[in-house]
């Protein structure tokens, strides 16, 4: 399959690709590095990446920006960081994918565990991620005949415990190379409007 992974640097895009890579074409796309350059919160950006890339058999997205900080003090505009990001930029990078999908193909987005296990300074991230899961079981009713559209939901990864330990105390941590494993099941799977727990 020829599949775009967007977000291909991080540490969970890293994992995707190490997955995916033995087995399938993959064309990588990031804010600043990959084969192609993509912004998922500009559209404009989005629909330039797909002129580039033409149609593909699968895009998966690990990437997607949400600000960590109290509620009480977050302002409109941190607020809107996961909202703007995250959220809407998923769902861009869904609806233009799905104008590019070849018979058969599918869209991963990323969620979250925070969606049902929220934490302290988290409740952007819960209401980004919780609107990506109802997205995605919507959206697998609209979408093309034949093809599919799911999301990863996985917990803090035990790469990133440096930087978020903090904010999940009490959570046990899971691996990038697991919540792959999550992706692939979506990617090469029959299942559609699906949500994949890793926790």
């Amino acid at each position: 399959m020829k599949i775009l992974v967007v977000g291909a640097n991080g540490t969970i895009g890293k994992a995707v690709v190490e997955e995916l890579k033995p087995r399938h074409e993959i064309i990588t796309a990031g804010r600043t590095s990959g084969d192609q350059k993509v912004d998922i919160g500009d559209p404009a950006s989005i629909r330039a990446l797909f002129e580039a890339v033409g149609n593909v058999d699968a895009v998966v997205n690990a990437a997607g920006d949400v600000h960590f900080g109290p509620l009480l003090e977050m302002t409109p505009e941190q607020l809107q960081v996961g909202l703007s990001h995250k959220l809407m930029g998923q769902v861009q990078l869904a609806l233009e994918a799905a104008k590019h999908l070849n018979p058969g193909g599918s869209v991963t987005l990323i969620a979250g565990s925070l969606s049902h296990d929220p934490v302290r300074f988290g409740a952007s991230a819960t209401l980004v991620n919780s609107a990506i899961e109802g997205f995605v079981r919507a959206a697998a009713i609209e979408f093309p005949p034949g093809t599919r559209i799911n999301a990863v939901s996985p917990t803090v990864l035990c790469e990133s415990m440096g930087a978020y330990g903090p904010f999940f105390r009490g959570t046990e941590c899971v691996p990038a190379k697991r919540v792959a494993q999550a992706f692939s099941k979506s990617v090469e799977g029959a299942q559609t409007g699906q949500v994949y727990f890793v926790e």
